[in-house]
């Protein structure tokens, strides 16, 4: 019979120690030694056993107690396994005189086995196993020893429960972190691991001096594959791609896909610069190689960008920004190619991005006007009309060119909004420069892409000229081929609501970028605008002269009107009149101008017209 404080004792150890961390073999070790302290049995052992497998874990208090729990499951006989099958207690007080298990029990006799008391490892319908207690001398245990082996197996199956379910929860958070920090496609390391290391080492750096660098990989023309394969032979090629790149690298480098076709690498303790000028040109030249795919060949190259930490002086983040700033640079000189950062260029990227924010506050601040410039009749050189244009006044960088302004608009999300200002200040300026003969004047107004395709852009528009009490036809609305690039579906709506509206549109800088007739025959265009590098050439150029020619031609047939952009000289004047140009604007006719100096302008002279002091004759 057990003494009934040892019992109690084992059994405050499994309480106490239930909500612990130990792994589960170190619990069956523990349980199978104690076990035999507190029952009069000469071994014990544990087998856990799982429906379709071999058993996942054995213990065993002495080296014999282990031999027989190998011998059940070499058999596939025996106590252990009939108490797990049947879910119920086996007690074998000889094996002599046993029969349900003659192959086991002639070999455990065999090797001094006298007894076997078996006892299921379940909770509730769950089966895990089965305890083995083994005797040397046959007899039975009593119901006291009976019932306290049961209760060490039902205690013993609860704690195994619960460990394996802390097991399980751990090996489930391990996989839940592994998912969240590699990318599902290739299973490289995504952006947060791969900061996470980029800390580590700049933290390294800081400790050691050593140099580490940031080597960022763009794939040249990607987009190009999707568009005409699909994503699928996409997908297949960035995995091609991540093979190629691991191939290339040192051992203890790190690759990362952080999105798309965006690549990169870190590198640690480099003893030079050109170690680094050595990965970057083995990576162009392992991409560059054609990719034999599952359907499809596919050729491309990559850009890659590469930045260095210094002594690591610099934060992780701004690396990894310097190495994105160097790929662009990369690409802005052609692309296959590698490019070490520009600083003075991410420096100039910080200045755009200070400018972008003052941009916000620009408007509310008065710092947003319109200058004009004149539109003459090229026949009569009456002034038929004049050009808004926006100009910025920042109050420590001066003027801003439009070339910075507008991208800077479009990328800002403010262009409808400033778009939607110029028209609202062009409109009551149109207005009091009409009187007599130019009661006919119009005013035109650029927009770009991104003004276009806003939503309810011609409903905007209508408003605005509605407030001003402007008509439509007098409004000319100009912007350039880039519209019908960027969404020629979209342009084709937007500019049909513009026609229904009445305004005017014009085509500008016609004869440059993407120029097709096929623009002029299919979208509404009222007016061409022709290129000022054609008009500054024409004098001396016969090419150009020739393509002035033909544009102003094709225009008249196609019923549109004609102007001609940066007109300069009487020359140029008098060529472009006798081509048949309609109307011209430029600097021999009148610099663009605010509000208020035009008015002097717009008087009427020579002959009761208004004419611009270059074409007033004596």
């Amino acid at each position: 019979m057990p003494d009934e404080e040892q019992l109690s004792e084992v059994l405050s150890e499994f309480a106490r120690t239930l909500a612990t961390d130990f792994p589960i073999q170190s619990i069956l070790d523990h349980l199978v030694q104690r076990i035999v302290d507190v029952l009069p049995i000469s071994a014990a052992g544990v087998t856990l056993i799982a429906p379709g497998t071999k058993p996942r874990y054995v213990a065993a208090s002495s080296e014999s107690a282990f031999r027989f729990e190998q011998l059940q499951t070499e058999l596939g006989e025996g106590p252990c396994l009939e108490a797990y099958r049947t879910g119920h207690a086996v007690a074998v007080a000889d094996l002599n005189e046993e029969d349900r298990f003659p192959n086991f029990a002639a070999r455990a006799i065999e090797e001094g086995l006298a007894g076997v008391f078996t006892f299921p490892l379940h909770h509730g319908q769950e089966r895990m196993g089965a305890l083995d207690l083994y005797r040397t001398i046959p007899g039975s245990l009593n119901a006291a020893s009976m019932s306290a082996a049961q209760t060490l197996a039902d205690v013993a199956a609860a704690y195994l429960l619960n460990a394996q379910a802390r097991a399980e929860l751990r090996a489930s958070a391990d996989r839940s972190r592994e998912t969240s920090l590699h990318d599902s496609l290739t299973g490289l390391p995504n952006r947060v691991l791969f900061l996470e290391r980029l800390e580590h080492a700049v933290q390294r750096g800081r400790r050691s001096g050593t140099t580490a660098a940031v080597l960022f990989v763009d794939l040249d023309r990607f987009k190009a594959v999707n568009d005409q394969h699909g994503h699928g032979v996409g997908d297949e090629l960035l995995i091609a791609v991540a093979e190629r790149l691991t191939a290339v690298l040192r051992p203890g480098d790190t690759l990362a896909r952080l999105s798309g076709d965006e690549f990169v690498v870190l590198c640690e303790d480099l003893d030079t610069e050109a170690t680094v000028a050595r990965i970057a040109a083995r990576i162009g030249h392992a991409v560059g190689a054609p990719f034999v795919l599952s359907a499809h060949r596919v050729e491309i190259t990559a850009s890659v960008g590469i930045a260095f930490s210094g002594r690591g002086d610099q934060l992780s983040d701004r690396l990894l920004e310097d190495a994105d700033t160097a790929m662009y640079q990369a690409k802005r000189k052609g692309g296959a190619r590698h490019q070490i950062v520009d600083l003075r260029e991410r420096d100039r990227g910080a200045q755009l991005d200070r400018l972008e924010r003052d941009l916000h506050e620009a408007p509310g601040r008065g710092e947003l006007r319109t200058e004009y410039q004149p539109i003459v009749d090229t026949r009569d050189g009456r002034v038929a009309g004049v050009e808004a244009l926006l100009r910025w006044d920042h109050p420590s960088r001066g003027l801003v060119t439009p070339a910075v302004l507008v991208p800077l608009a479009e990328q800002s999300g403010l262009i409808t909004e400033i778009g939607r200002w110029v028209l609202e200040q062009a409109c009551p300026d149109r207005h009091r420069w009409r009187n007599g003969e130019i009661d006919e004047l119009t005013m035109s107004v650029n927009v770009s892409a991104h003004q276009l395709m806003a939503p309810d852009y011609a409903a905007g528009v209508a408003a605005v000229l509605a407030r001003t009490d402007t008509e439509p036809r007098l409004v000319t609305l100009e912007m350039t081929e880039s519209v019908f690039v960027q969404d020629s579906e979209r342009a084709l709506v937007v500019l049909n609501e513009l026609k229904l509206l009445g305004v005017t549109l014009a085509l500008d800088d016609f004869g440059t970028g993407y120029s097709s007739l096929n623009y002029l025959k299919r979208f509404p265009i009222d007016i061409v605008k022709i290129d000022r590098g054609f008009v500054v050439d024409m004098e001396y150029d016969g090419a150009s002269q020739a393509i002035v020619f033909a544009v102003i031609e094709l225009a008249h047939t196609l019923g549109l009107t004609v102007v001609a952009e940066g007109v300069e000289t009487a020359a140029q004047h008098e060529q472009l009149a006798s081509l048949g140009c309609d109307s011209c604007q430029g600097y021999y006719f009148a610099r663009p101008m605010p509000a208020a100096d035009l008015d002097a302008l717009m008087r009427p002279r020579g002959g009761g017209k208004v004419l611009l002091p270059a074409l007033v004759t004596a």
